[in-house]
C-alpha cells in the first residue's frame, strides 16, 4: 500500500532538480542574516561550513543540542531523529545547503523515520523512502533532525493531535503555532533550525508563519517537485511544498535550490514599483471582523508600501466568497474522508473515534452527507483560477496585500480536535479566512512578519500575484526586511539566550 502525504490524497508526481552553488551571490543587501543574539541563518551556516569555519557535524550538533533544551518547553518534534541525523552528516552531498540542518514535516516521508500523518492510525509506520520533495532536500544535503509536528492529516489550522499532544507557540506557550505546519513553524521560531520544511494546502505554510513570526511563500503550482498524479476524483491541485523560514535570503535560496526550471536565487529587492491592490477587512461579510490591531498592522504594511514608491489602492476582489468558503470546506472534507479510509485500511480497524480524531471524522460526515454537491463545488473551483488572474488583468495590479489570518494566535484549546464541530467549523473559519484562494488558483502567496500586536504577538502580512510571480514576492519581500527588519524580534523561548 502507498501510505498517504496530503497530496496523496490531493496530489501525486515526482521532479528531482539539482541547482549550483549560489551562497556568495545569496547575502541581502536588506538584511542582516545573523541576529545580535547569535543566530545564523541557513545560507549563513552554509558558507561557514563551504569556509571551513565549522563542519556539518558541528553544525547538525548544535541544532540538536538547542533542539534537546528548547523542545520540552513547545512539544514541536514528532520525532527525534537525531541517531540518524548524525550518521547522515558523515556522508553528505555536495551542495549550496549542504549539512544544514533541517526538520521534515510529519506528512512528508523521510526514509527510516517514522510518518504519522498527525494521526494514531499510522503509529509504527517508517517511511520506507523518501517522499519526493525529502528526495531533493536530501540531494541538496540538508539534513533532518527529525519530524515536526502537524495536525491529524493537515486538516486544521491549529497543531494538536491527539497522537502527539498540542505543540506550543514560542512566542506564548499558552498559544498555538498555527497549522498545519505548526510544528515546523514552532521549532523554526524559537530558532533549533533555521529553517524547517512546511507544505501548504490551504494556508498550512503562511498561517503558522503569521502566527509565529516567520516568512512563509506558498510557491506557485507547478514551481516546485509535487508529488504523484492526481487520483480520480481530486481534480483541484491545491498543495505544494517549501519551508518556514527567519530570513527572505533562505526562502530565496530554497526556492532556487528546489524549483523544476533551473533558476538563480533572487539576492536583492526588486528595482519595479508595483501596483498593489489591499483590504483589511474580514473576506464574508456575515458579521465576522478582523482582530483591530491585524487590521491597523495591514494599514501600516500598506502605507509603508506607499513609502517606498509602489502604487497602493485600497480595493477589495469581488466575489462570492462565502460560496468559495462552502466549496473549499466541501473539497476538503472529501479529502478528510479519504483519509478517513485509508486510516482504516490501514489499522485494520472501522472508521471511528478510535483511529480517527473527531474533527477528521466530522469533515469525512460533512462531504458524505453533501456528496451530490461535489462535482459543482469542484467545478466552481476549477473555474476560480481564471476569475483571479482576470481580476489582476483588469484592475492592472501586481500583487494584493490582506491579512494572513484574522487575530493573532489563538489559546490551545480553541482549535483542539475534540471540540464541538460545529463550534470548531465556526472558529476555524473565522480565523483562516484569507489563505485558500491562493490554493485554489495556484498563485504565488507569502506571510511577512511585519507586525505585532500590544501583547507581543506576530502579525503576518499576506501578499499575492498570480501564477509564477514567486521571484515578484521574494523580491519585495527583501525590500520590506531592509525597510522594516524583523531578525532581532525573537519570542520568550528562543534557543540562543
Amino acid at each position: 500500500m502507498v501510505m498517504p502525504t496530503r497530496r496523496s490524497v490531493l496530489k501525486q508526481g515526482t521532479a528531482i532538480i539539482a541547482m549550483s552553488s549560489f551562497f556568495s551571490a545569496c547575502g541581502p543587501k536588506s538584511a542582516t542574516p545573523e541576529g545580535s543574539s547569535g543566530f545564523v541563518d541557513g545560507v549563513g551556516i552554509a558558507e561557514q561550513i563551504s569556509k571551513g569555519e565549522i563542519t556539518a557535524a558541528e553544525a547538525v550538533e548544535a541544532a540538536i543540542s538547542r533542539a534537546e533544551a528548547i523542545n520540552p518547553k513547545i512539544n514541536a518534534f514528532a520525532y527525534e531523529g537525531f541517531a540518524a541525523a548524525r550518521e547522515q552528516v558523515a556522508d553528505l552531498p555536495e551542495g549550496a545547503l549542504s549539512g544544514v540542518p533541517t526538520v521534515m514535516k510529519d506528512l512528508m516521508d523521510w526514509k527510516g523515520m517514522p510518518t504519522l500523518f498527525g494521526s494514531r492510525a499510522f503509529v509504527g509506520n517508517i517511511a520506507q523512502a523518501d517522499g519526493p520533495f525529502s528526495t531533493s532536500w536530501r540531494g541538496h544535503g540538508l539534513v533532518s533532525l527529525g519530524k515536526s509536528t502537524s495536525p491529524e492529516m493537515g486538516l486544521i489550522s491549529s497543531t494538536e493531535p491527539l497522537v502527539t499532544g498540542p505543540t506550543r507557540n514560542p512566542w506564548d506557550t499558552n498559544r498555538k503555532p498555527g497549522g498545519s505546519s505548526g510544528g515546523a513553524a514552532a521549532i523554526t521560531a524559537s530558532g533549533i533550525v533555521p529553517f524547517a520544511h512546511a507544505s501548504d494546502g490551504g494556508g498550512s505554510i503562511r498561517i503558522p508563519a503569521s502566527v509565529c513570526g516567520l516568512v512563509g511563500l506558498k510557491p506557485s503550482r507547478g514551481a516546485l517537485p509535487t508529488g504523484r498524479a492526481l487520483p480520480p476524483g481530486t481534480p483541484v491541485d491545491i498543495s505544494v511544498d517549501l519551508a518556514v523560514t527567519r530570513t527572505v535570503r533562505d526562502t530565496a535560496a530554497l526556492y532556487a535550490a528546489t524549483a523544476i526550471s533551473d533558476t538563480a536565487p533572487v539576492t536583492e529587492p526588486g528595482k519595479e514599483r508595483l501596483r498593489i491592490a489591499y483590504w483589511n477587512s474580514a473576506m464574508i461579510d456575515d458579521g465576522r471582523s478582523v482582530d483591530p490591531e491585524v487590521a491597523a498592522s495591514i494599514q501600516s504594511v500598506a502605507e509603508l508600501c506607499g513609502s517606498l514608491g509602489h502604487t497602493v489602492v485600497e480595493e477589495k476582489m469581488d466575489f462570492d466568497w462565502q460560496q468559495f468558503e462552502q466549496d473549499f470546506l466541501l473539497y476538503w472534507a472529501a479529502g478528510a474522508g479519504a483519509f478517513a479510509q485509508l486510516a482504516s485500511e490501514v489499522s485494520g480497524k472501522p472508521i471511528g473515534p478510535d483511529i480517527v480524531e473527531p474533527w477528521t471524522l466530522g469533515l469525512a460526515g460533512l462531504a458524505q452527507q453533501n456528496a451530490a454537491e461535489i462535482p459543482a463545488s469542484v467545478a466552481r473551483l476549477l473555474a476560480f483560477s481564471s476569475f483571479y488572474d482576470q481580476w489582476f488583468g483588469e484592475n492592472n495590479f501586481d500583487l494584493v496585500l490582506m491579512p494572513t489570518v484574522s487575530r493573532p494566535a489563538d489559546p490551545i484549546g480553541d482549535q483542539s480536535p475534540t471540540r464541538d464541530f460545529d463550534e470548531l467549523m465556526q472558529t476555524v473559519t473565522s480565523f483562516a479566512a484569507f489563505t485558500a484562494p491562493m490554493n485554489v488558483s495556484g498563485a504565488a502567496s507569502i506571510s511577512l512578519p511585519l507586525g505585532q500586536s500590544s501583547g507581543g504577538l506576530p502579525i503576518g502580512s499576506m501578499f499575492s500575484g498570480r501564477q509564477g510571480d514567486d521571484r515578484k514576492l521574494i523580491a519585495l519581500a527583501y525590500e520590506l526586511e531592509e525597510a522594516s527588519p524583523w531578525i532581532d524580534r525573537t519570542p520568550p523561548v528562543w534557543a540562543f539566550e
